[in-house]
């Protein structure tokens, strides 16, 4: 089995685009629409403020997510653009992302981590629930939709 190598990208490189837009088709085809129309400035990414890594097995891009800051405090990080390939799922490669995404919001001085995710998303409300995530209030862009489920957690 190939190592999981782990890199910091720009959100708007074209490897980055490649899997956020495999992202939203998936997201789409459980919900409908485009999948996310959550608003999403790359600028968020940027160093300090926020960070986007991509996963690669064998040199191949296979996964991602990011985080960006939430609210004025400076003490939450909400991750966003979380995604593995169908080819790579089941080998650890988003438990890999979701871990250096805490990493590196916490090397910027993030306290608490949240995040939006669906009901239609049950292999991601695991992962987030085992990796220690509990259900807060909804907040954000879906925070009124049916079937909204946030999650957070102190890093």
């Amino acid at each position: 089995m190939s190592e999981i190598e782990i890199r910091a990208q720009r959100f708007d490189a074209p490897e980055s685009q490649a899997l956020i837009r495999a992202a939203l088709a998936d997201l789409g085809e459980r919900y409908g629409g485009s999948g996310d129309d959550t608003p999403v400035d790359a600028a968020e990414f940027e160093p300090p403020a926020g960070a986007f890594l991509v996963a690669y097995l064998g040199g191949e891009p296979v996964g991602c997510g990011g985080w960006r800051g939430h609210g004025d405090d400076g003490e939450a990080a909400e991750l966003k653009r979380m995604y593995t390939a169908p080819v790579a799922r089941g080998r650890g490669v988003a438990r890999a992302v979701l871990a250096a995404v805490e990493r590196s919001a916490r090397e910027q001085g993030r306290k608490r981590i949240i995040l939006e995710c669906g009901d239609k998303q049950p292999e991601a409300i695991a992962m987030y629930t085992s990796a220690g995530y509990e259900r807060i209030p909804n907040f954000g862009f879906y925070q009124d939709a049916p079937g909204c489920l946030s999650f957070g957690r102190t890093l």
